[in-house]
């Protein structure tokens, strides 16, 4: 199994907060520098896009195309629906969308979907020689197994860790290579609208292959 990187700090995070639609894209920008993966020259898919930041991410990094999939209808971003490398896919299930083409690289931030359906929906994008990126959210994968999604969770670091290795190990069963595994340097959401100011659910990021 891949070993756990360190996020970078807060306080470099505050210094380039500004540089992307969404917080989403600081998440992603961390990822590629972790994992020393660039996107310049790429094909790309954004599944579960919303406002924008992953792709707005993919895009500053010098991505050539990028299919923005989300079900919502008008989330994103003016200045990215309206740049040309921007395919928008909205009102599109991301779980069902079929692939335009085959992409180089694939970045995941999906809303209650547990990596476990989400990776096979991306893999079916990908070229034989791609890679995933996927958010990995511990507080969705510990509500998948309780079965309620009104629950106000705000795990501890150590659990939401355990969750992370243990969804690790479940996509490895299934067949695909994690070559990378590292906290998120923001920190995620509880439930929305019910998350107290300053706290917040520890997610990470993994770097994913198909096996040959």
């Amino acid at each position: 199994m891949a070993a756990v990187s360190t996020p970078e700090s807060q306080e470099n995070l505050h210094q380039s907060s500004e540089s992307f639609v969404s917080r989403g894209g600081l998440k992603l920008a961390h990822a590629l520098d972790t994992f020393a993966l660039t996107p310049h020259g790429m094909t790309c898919a954004d599944l579960g896009c919303s406002t924008g930041g992953f792709t707005d991410c993919l895009l500053q990094r010098g991505a050539a195309k990028v299919y923005s999939v989300d079900t919502a209808y008008g989330q994103l971003a003016w200045k990215l629906r309206s740049d040309d490398r921007v395919v928008v896919m909205e009102r599109s299930n991301a779980l069902h969308t079929e692939p335009v083409e085959q992409v180089d690289l694939v970045v995941i931030d999906l809303g209650w979907t547990v990596q476990k359906l989400a990776i096979p929906a991306a893999a079916r994008w990908l070229k034989p020689d791609g890679c995933i990126v996927t958010l990995i959210k511990p507080h969705y994968e510990h509500t998948a197994h309780t079965h309620d999604r009104n629950a106000d969770i705000v795990l501890t670091p150590e659990v939401a860790e355990r969750i992370a290795h243990d969804t690790v190990q479940q996509l490895e069963s299934m067949g695909y290579m994690c070559d990378g595994l590292t906290p998120s340097p923001v920190i995620g959401g509880a439930r929305q609208g019910k998350k107290r100011k300053g706290t917040g659910n520890i997610e990470y990021l993994a770097l994913v292959r198909c096996s040959s």
